[in-house]
């Protein structure tokens, strides 16, 4: 029987594992066959190290705020603690965003988990934070200079500022900030 060398297949097919491995240290983008075992433990690296970012992810999470909790004069496991006993469903992505962003908001839950560890029945206050957190979106000058005039013009006219149809954008600006 005739020998068979694989062709243009075989061809195509180290030219895809080189291309894969460009970039590579030394003769691993190369040479096929190391180049080739380099992309199965790389392969191999990424499917583990996705699975770690989230746990990576989690522990920065916990150490804002463990950070603001202690700021508080709390400790991170007596704050979880109380918000799960006070039934406020809040993630750890979400209270450390909250912690960097919005001390105050992070106060008031401090609060809240302080008086539900006390005995204190706190799920009314519980909610009625969250409902002000929803309510009141920010309104520096920086958030509304990066509004389009249409939404500055919406605005104007909800805080029952008239002739807001024919001002510019520097005057709904001037007006919105008084």
């Amino acid at each position: 029987m005739t020998r068979v060398k694989g062709g243009a297949v075989a061809k195509n097919r180290r030219r895809k594992v080189l291309k894969n491995a460009k970039g590579y240290f030394g003769s691993k983008h190369r040479l096929f066959k190391t180049a080739q075992e380099q992309l199965f433990h790389s392969g191999a690296y990424a499917y583990r190290d996705r699975k770690q970012n989230k746990r990576n992810f989690r522990k920065l999470w916990i150490t804002r705020i463990n950070a603001a909790c202690r700021l508080n004069g709390i400790s991170y496991s007596k704050f979880i603690n109380g918000l799960s006993t006070a039934g406020v469903e809040i993630n750890r992505k979400m209270l450390s965003e909250v912690a960097i962003d919005n001390p105050k908001l992070f106060a008031s839950y401090v609060a809240i988990a302080n008086d539900a560890l006390a005995g204190k029945n706190v799920k009314k206050e519980a909610s009625k934070v969250n409902k002000e957190v929803e309510a009141s979106p920010k309104e520096d000058s920086a958030d509304i200079s990066a509004l389009t005039v249409a939404e500055l013009r919406e605005m104007a006219t909800a805080n029952g500022i008239k002739g807001a149809s024919s001002m510019k954008k520097s005057e709904l600006l001037e007006a919105l900030n008084k």
